[in-house]
């Protein structure tokens, strides 16, 4: 039941992104998601698809959350050259982190387009205000993108920033991919708010809306950042997905923070969850200004092993309801091509963070649910760790995999299931511990 009740709050996490529409919207959303799912086949020369496994452990075709049902498989190999040589050097790891992301580049994410318009960031409004007990400034921002190469398309920013007003020096700021929810959500109350927790150690922190400057859905590709780069028209193969255009979108919210007298730039951390989750690895891998990832039940797509056939599968993040977060070749993995045809998996995509320190946080799959497949996550560390190790610095202290509340917390790269759901919340603490002598 526990495990039930996980997929549910798991569920109801991942569409509140639709909450906000009526039925009519949602079902026009679909519509045009699958038309442009549609194209995408066309343009790959792709018939048909095979059928993902379903999240509800219920249903007859339930996704593996057997072990023993988890068949062998072979990852490519981290630190070998596509020549077949050794990386044995910092620098000689630097030449192979570009062979990565171009297969990232091509086959996975997509690629950051060479035009992609400025920004240019508006204090919408500046207050002070109190959370709990600290005095806090609260800035509400827009980044206007520069849309004036297609004005049809208009491409806003949404962000707050909260600082401590107790300090005189530039503070760090945990930058948190966060959700639009709907009007009347009042998400559950905590004991000790993550917000406070922060703040008790002199840290700002903000609140970006990817879906203020990206949609989370296939109908908005012709829109947004995507759209208003491609002007409206159609992806190219390898053009970017969501996930890649949400991480634009915080590397520009750092842009701001380097000109910010209050944050400390050097000292920024990104957080995400679930698709954020996702999205927040991205960036850390493809911006190197990012000090710290705290990265949460990230899963297929992310920091799960895509290999591994337990959990969400390949097969789901290419349907038409999913696919808009990757570059449109990689549906083909869903059908003709099979995960293990991928030159990468989700371990190069943690090693890209190599030398910075990465949180990857996990709930009690009893909980939470098996989708999430926290020990494929767990792996993926693991196999990630060597690209540590070449800076001479620890990844995964532990080679079995932890029980719920161990934390693996000796190296840059730590691991940690918590005793609830498809939440951060309570690893917020333990983050916390981890993060504070890279902000000192």
């Amino acid at each position: 039941m526990k495990q039930l009740f996980g997929i549910i709050i798991f569920f109801s996490c991942v569409n509140q992104s639709m909450a906000q529409f009526s039925q009519q919207e949602r079902d026009s959303i679909y519509r045009l998601s699958a038309q442009d799912h549609q194209l995408m086949l066309q343009k790959l020369g792709i018939d048909s698809l095979r059928h993902g496994p379903s999240g509800n452990p219920n249903d007859p075709n339930a996704a593996n959350s057997d072990e023993s049902k988890v068949v062998d498989y072979s990852l490519p190999e981290l630190l070998d050259f596509k020549d077949g040589s050794k990386v044995t050097s910092v620098s000689e790891w630097e030449k192979r982190r570009q062979e990565i992301k171009e297969d990232f580049n091509a086959e996975v994410y997509g690629r950051f387009p060479k035009n992609i318009p400025a920004v240019n960031w508006k204090v919408v409004s500046r207050k002070d205000s109190i959370i709990g007990e600290y005095p806090v400034q609260v800035e509400k921002l827009l980044g206007v993108v520069d849309n004036s190469a297609y004005p049809e398309i208009e491409v806003e920013i949404q962000m707050t920033l909260t600082l401590p007003k107790n300090t005189d020096q530039k503070v760090p700021v945990i930058l948190k991919f966060d959700w639009n929810f709907p009007a009347g959500f009042n998400p559950p109350e905590q004991e000790n708010p993550w917000q406070e927790q922060l703040l008790a150690q002199n840290w700002g922190y903000a609140s970006l809306i990817p879906t203020s400057y990206q949609a989370d859905n296939g109908s908005g590709l012709r829109e947004g950042i995507i759209g208003l780069v491609n002007k409206g028209e159609p992806r190219k193969l390898d053009d970017w997905g969501a996930l890649k255009a949400w991480a634009w979108g915080a590397s520009r919210a750092l842009d701001y923070f380097e000109n910010h007298s209050k944050v400390d730039a050097n000292k920024v951390a990104i957080e995400g969850l679930s698709r954020y989750g996702k999205a927040a690895m991205v960036t850390m891998a493809y911006d190197e200004r990012f000090a710290v990832g705290f990265i949460g039940s990230a899963g297929a797509g992310g920091t799960k092993i895509l290999r591994r056939n337990f959990g969400e599968q390949v097969e789901n993040l290419v349907s038409s309801s999913q696919y808009h977060w990757f570059a449109p070749n990689f549906i083909k993995y869903g059908g003709p091509l099979e995960t293990k045809d991928l030159p990468v998996d989700a371990h190069h995509l943690i090693a890209l963070a190599a030398p910075r320190p990465v949180f990857i946080s996990s709930g009690d799959p009893k909980v939470e649910g098996n989708w999430i497949d926290a020990k494929g996550m767990y792996l993926a560390g693991v196999h990630a760790s060597p690209a540590y190790e070449i800076y001479g610095e620890k990844g995964l202290s532990k080679t079995e995999f932890p029980q719920v509340r161990e934390f693996l917390s000796e190296g840059k790269l730590v691991f940690r299931i918590h005793e609830g759901g498809h939440t951060v919340v309570p690893n917020w603490p333990y983050f916390i511990e981890f993060a504070k002598p890279y902000f000192k």
